[in-house]
C-alpha cells in the first residue's frame, strides 16, 4: 500500500497536465514519456507485478469468499484495462509527436481516464481488498509473501534493464 502513495503522486502531477492542455496548450511529449515510463515500469511492471506474481498466485491456493474471489478478478481486469490504456496513450503521443496534432484531444482523453482510474482503484486495493485477504494467511505466510517482495524488487530494475538492452540488441 505504500507503492500507491507515490502513484497518486504522479496521477496528481497527470491531472495537473491535463488541465495545462485543456487550457490550449499543447502536449508536452517529455512529461508524456515520462508519466507512462512511470505507469508502465512502477505502476505496472513492479507494483502490478507483485500483486499478481505473489499476492494473487497465493490467494489462488486459499478458499477465497465469493466477494473476495469477484474483487480480485476485477483487480485483474483493471490491470488489464490499464496495460491497454496505456498502450492507448503511448499510441497517441506518438502520432502528436508526428505532427498530428488533434490527437491532443486524445492524449488528454486518454489521461484523463487514467488519472479517474486509479484513485478508485487504489481505494478498492486499499480499503476492500488487502486488509482482508491478510486474513487469508498466517503470519509466517504472511512474512515469506513480503521476502518474496523484497527480493521481487531487488531483482527488477536489473531484470528490467536487461529486458530493455535485448530488445535493442535485437533490432540491431
Amino acid at each position: 500500500m505504500i507503492e500507491h502513495r507515490l502513484i497518486e503522486r504522479m496521477i496528481s502531477l497527470m491531472d495537473h497536465e491535463i488541465q495545462r492542455m485543456d487550457k490550449g496548450g499543447a502536449a508536452d511529449v517529455h512529461f508524456i514519456d515520462t508519466a507512462v515510463d512511470f505507469i508502465q515500469t512502477y505502476a505496472d511492471a513492479c507494483h502490478h507485478g507483485k500483486e499478481e506474481d505473489i499476492l494473487f498466485r497465493d490467494l489462488q491456493e486459499k478458499d477465497l469468499s465469493d466477494n473476495d474471489e469477484r474483487v480480485m478478478q476485477e483487480l485483474i481486469e483493471e490491470h488489464i484495462w490499464a496495460r491497454k490504456t496505456t498502450g492507448q496513450l503511448v499510441d497517441a503521443r506518438e502520432r502528436y509527436a508526428e505532427g498530428d496534432k488533434d490527437a491532443v484531444d486524445e492524449i488528454i482523453e486518454l489521461m484523463g481516464s487514467l488519472v479517474r482510474f486509479y484513485p478508485r482503484h487504489i481505494q478498492k486495493e486499499d480499503k476492500d481488498f488487502f486488509k482482508a485477504s491478510m486474513a487469508y494467511f498466517p503470519q509466517e505466510e504472511q512474512d515469506a509473501m513480503l521476502q518474496e517482495e523484497y527480493e521481487f524488487d531487488r531483482r527488477f530494475i536489473h531484470e528490467h534493464y536487461e529486458r530493455v538492452v535485448e530488445g535493442i540488441e535485437s533490432r540491431s
